[in-house]
Formats: structure tokens, sequence, C-alpha cells
């Protein structure tokens, strides 16, 4: 919930405010030039992200292995092309983080470690909740309940 209270109001406040800042400081039309150049940056990205992803993939597919890590490289790239098409310099920010390698290989870890420990979780969830308590029995298996009986269609 925080999240998207931070998503949906203070985003967009911290972009106005750093874009008033910076447009007080470097001019009003260098920043809009600015915040335009990112913009084409973010969509040329776009472009090329999806294809090279894809080829890359089919890559690992043809030679037998799963392509994970470049199906999220590709997400991370999109991720970061999107965020540098939205107007503003926070979002900028964030965007070159995605495209960056350096720290796109970081996020891509801590993503995948995130995965792990949310499998674990709900493994570990689904077989506790299975599991008899001492003293119980163990619980029976839930079997669909069917219903035999016959139909006819009418069509009038």
């Amino acid at each position: 919930m925080r999240v998207l209270l931070f998503v949906f109001i203070l985003f967009p406040l911290l972009e106005l405010a750093l874009l008033i800042k910076v447009g007080s400081s470097i001019g009003v039309l260098t920043t809009l030039l600015l915040v335009i150049a990112s913009a084409l940056v973010g969509g040329f990205l776009l472009r090329i992200a999806g294809p090279a992803t894809a080829w890359r993939a089919r890559a690992r597919l043809l030679s037998g292995e799963a392509p994970e890590q470049e199906m999220l490289d590709g997400l991370l790239m999109a991720l970061g092309g999107f965020l540098l098409l939205l107007p503003g310099f926070l979002s900028d920010v964030l965007g070159v983080l995605c495209l960056l390698p350096f720290t796109r290989h970081l996020l891509r870890k801590r993503l995948g470690l995130r995965a792990q420990r949310f499998a674990q979780s709900s493994t570990h969830a689904d077989h506790s909740a299975g599991a008899a308590q001492p003293g119980q029995e163990a619980p029976k298996q839930s079997r669909p309940q069917i219903i035999e009986g016959e139909w006819e269609r009418r069509d009038d």
C-alpha cells in the first residue's frame, strides 16, 4: 500500500519539484530540451530492447537452456526505456539505472533472490497448511464432488 502511495502521489510531486529546481538553475528551454531528449532516447531504447531480447532468448532456447536471464534483462531494459519516456529527471535517473549493465546485473540478482524467498515462503505455507497438528488426523485429500445425471438440449 505504501508503494502505491509513493508511486501515485509522491513520485509525481518529487518529479515536479525537481523539474522546477533544475529549470530555475539551467533555464526553462534547456530543461525542456533535456526532457525531450531523454524521451527520444527512451523511445529508441524501447524499440531496440524488445527484438534484441527476443533474439537472445531464442538463441538460448535453441541451445537447450532456459532464457530467464535474457527475459529479465529485456524486462529491465524495457522498464528503463519507459522511465526515460516519462517527463522528469528522477524517472530518468531510475531509467538509466535499469539500463546500465552493472546496475541491471545487481537488480537482476536482487529480483532473483526475492523470487526465491517468495517461492520458499509460499511452498512453506502450502506444506504447513496441509500438515497435521500433533494429536490430530492428517487432513484428507479433497476430491471434486461429481454429480452424475442426464441432460437433454431443447431448442424451441
